[in-house]
């Protein structure tokens, strides 16, 4: 064998790793198809008239599935900051890296709601040409009538907490994970449930880049009020502080309820379920 082919193949031998540069940019991509489907049904919905609630909950599903297949495997497909945020605390992944992440999942969502915000604004005018609360609910979650900031806060954290403890369940190795190609499904299935289970006080926003991108892109857009809810209180911290909460009491109570007592076996023996990563 001469020394071009050794090299060669030894080039070929050589696993591949992403750049920072190309995991920001799945993250980007993988958020961003998560908003065109998530709010692109809300749209559809609340502008087109056109749709229900189930609609809205299997298209939210199916966004966080086909946003998981983009990035799942240059990132694990983290798509949310409470997520990488609890990758970061209970699971190893680099917190050198939970703010580029949370940026590029920011930026995703916001690109993403921009696009949505362009293709329906006819429709969005002819129901509400005055940008009023009658549609901003398409772009970012609001309270639910008679629901209290505190109500909505908490209906956050246990949002979150459900996801974030059944993410780890259904990525651990030890466990009884799922195939690599089936946990986005499994995952997008997670998020439905919370959909139609805690769907009503607060919107499942679950997810501050989903909320708080969007709540920007509707903000430059007309909806002056995008930052409040109809009482007039700020609202748009609600969907950021509580579901981190929520993130780190979902991957603690796993830790202690569940992880801790597995049987220590090799994970390379075990069916692996990839998404998300935890490497950095």
């Amino acid at each position: 064998m001469s020394e071009r082919s050794s090299t060669q193949t030894a080039a070929r031998t050589v696993p591949k790793r992403p750049t920072l540069v190309g995991e920001l940019l799945a993250e980007f991509a993988g958020t961003a198809i998560l908003i065109l489907f998530g709010v692109g049904v809300v749209a559809q919905v609340v502008a087109g008239q056109n749709g229900g609630a189930d609609s809205i909950h299997w298209a939210w599903g199916l966004g966080v599935t086909f946003g998981i297949y983009v990035a799942g495997r240059t990132t694990g497909a983290h798509l949310n900051p409470a997520v990488t945020i609890a990758l970061a605390v209970y699971k190893g992944f680099s917190w050198a890296k939970v703010l580029p992440y949370s940026i590029a999942q920011f930026a995703g969502a916001f690109v993403a709601a921009l696009i949505v915000r362009w293709t329906y604004a006819d429709a969005i005018a002819t129901v509400d040409p005055e940008h009023t609360f009658k549609t901003q609910g398409i772009f970012a979650t609001l309270p639910g009538t008679g629901v209290s900031i505190g109500t909505a806060f908490l209906d956050q954290i246990v949002g979150t907490a459900i996801l974030v403890f059944l993410i780890f369940a259904i990525t651990e190795l030890r466990a009884t994970p799922p195939a690599a190609n089936l946990a986005p499904f499994i995952i997008g299935l997670v998020v439905v449930g919370i959909g139609m289970a805690w769907g009503s006080n607060a919107g499942y926003a679950i997810n501050p880049a989903r909320d708080f991108g969007p709540r920007v892109a509707e903000f430059i857009t007309g909806y002056g009020t995008a930052m409040r809810e109809p009482g007039g209180q700020l609202y748009f911290w609600v969907p950021i502080v509580a579901p981190v909460i929520g993130a780190l009491v979902g991957g603690g109570l796993y830790r202690v309820l569940v992880e801790r007592h597995l049987p220590d076996e090799d994970p390379e023996d075990q069916p692996a379920g990839r998404i998300p990563s935890t490497d950095d």
